[in-house]
Parts: C-alpha cells; sequence; structure tokens
C-alpha cells in the first residue's frame, strides 16, 4: 500500500485479491443502497444517479459525483467535505478464479496545518474500507 504525495496532497494506490466473482465485487462497491457493511458509515444519501452523500457515524458528509461508471470495469469519482476534497478510482479486474480490485485515491487537505495528516489518513480509510469489503465478500 503506497501513499506518495506533495504539499497538501497524498495519493493511495492499492490492489487487493478477493476469492469473487468480478461481478459481486463490482455490485457490493457500487450499490449504495447497501453499505450497511462500511463500519464507518451512518448511512448513504443517493441524490441522483451520479451525486450522493456519505455520512459518517460521527455525522459527518462527504459529497460525491461519479465521473465514471463502466460496469463491471470501473468506477470513479470525486469526493468534497470541509476539510478535503479528491478523488478515487476503482479498477475491477478478474484474475485466478476471483477479482483483483486497483485503487488510486487522492486527497488534498483544506486546511495547512492537515497537510501533514492526510497521508497517514488516507492510508487508514483504504485499510478499513478494503478490510470491511473483505468481510462482507466473505461471509
Amino acid at each position: 500500500m503506497g501513499v506518495e504525495g506533495s504539499i497538501g496532497m497524498a495519493t493511495s494506490r492499492v490492489t487487493e485479491y478477493f476469492p469473487c466473482p468480478v461481478e459481486q465485487v463490482w455490485r457490493t462497491v457500487t450499490d449504495l443502497s447497501h453499505t450497511a457493511w462500511r463500519s464507518d458509515l451512518a448511512r448513504v444519501d443517493i441524490l441522483d444517479a451520479i451525486h450522493f452523500v456519505e455520512h459518517t457515524k460521527s455525522g459527518y458528509a462527504t459529497h460525491f459525483t461519479v465521473t465514471a461508471c463502466e460496469p463491471p470495469l470501473r468506477w470513479a469519482f470525486t469526493m468534497e467535505n470541509g476539510n478535503m476534497s479528491g478523488s478515487w478510482e476503482g479498477f475491477f479486474q478478474a484474475a485466478e478464479g476471483g477479482t483483483r480490485l486497483h485503487c488510486t485515491e487522492t486527497v488534498n487537505a483544506k486546511r495547512w496545518w492537515m497537510r501533514p495528516f492526510v497521508p497517514g489518513y488516507l492510508k487508514r480509510q483504504q485499510k478499513l474500507y478494503l478490510d470491511d469489503l473483505r468481510k462482507e465478500l466473505l461471509k
């Protein structure tokens, strides 16, 4: 799991293998009406076909805009809240009887004093997401 960055910005690239068909991984990741498996979320509000809002359990909202949706190969979006803006892109690849998910996430801190914490935050968030996804897919 590599995290690289410049001042205030961090990019994380992660590849995870799941022993499940690519369609199942795609469905789980992109189905915004079923997000109970996400341990960090209270709920997701679907605004329209390309806009949604995630609400953390602590009540913090992040707004998302889908920028690419190519089932079951690629899903991408931009995201923004009071502390950061950024983007996420996932490539879903059938591999060895399962799926390889390639994720690239970039986050920009909006406040200068948050910048040193961005790489660590990004790494923790991606690990939590992928751990939750693995538990959901393998249950």
